[in-house]
């Protein structure tokens, strides 16, 4: 059986910004849909983000609101991560754009990667493998 993920739904609280961000580091990402959706709190712009294949689906705030959720320690998502070919291309585009780079990462011989918040906060996970070989591309350590 295949398993992929179609899209993500996210909510974030600036969308131009979330686009810029996530067309930086994919420049082969498009608006695939746009529009405003009613709520309960208000209209609400969203937009599709992404591939033929894949997208990210991205809805501004319609009323932001304080959150004291900590990343790695409260519920709810930490990271989106990407396999990618080129990982020190996402990371000069990232880079070149303002970006700074996150959590740092230990080296592994079979992978490499690296993360990235965006504007508000919310972190990307960018991951090139350098194996086919799913132990070697799944181990927690290098050997």
């Amino acid at each position: 059986m295949l398993l992929a993920i179609e899209h993500a739904n996210i909510t974030v609280p600036d969308l131009d910004a979330a686009i810029t961000f996530l067309t930086t580091a994919f420049p082969e990402f498009q608006v695939r849909g746009r529009g405003v959706s009613d709520t309960d709190a208000g209209p609400k712009q969203w937009v599709h983000l992404g591939t033929d294949a894949a997208y990210i689906a991205i809805e501004q705030n319609a009323k932001p609101s304080d959150s004291d959720r900590r990343p790695y320690r409260d519920n709810g998502v930490n990271h989106l991560g990407f396999v990618v070919d080129d990982v020190d291309g996402v990371i000069e585009r990232l880079a070149a754009g303002g970006y700074r780079t996150g959590i740092p990462v230990e080296p592994h011989a079979h992978r490499k990667r690296a993360y990235f918040p965006d504007h508000s906060g919310a972190e990307y996970e960018f991951v090139e493998y350098y194996s086919d070989d799913p132990a070697e591309r799944n181990a927690s350590y290098p050997s």
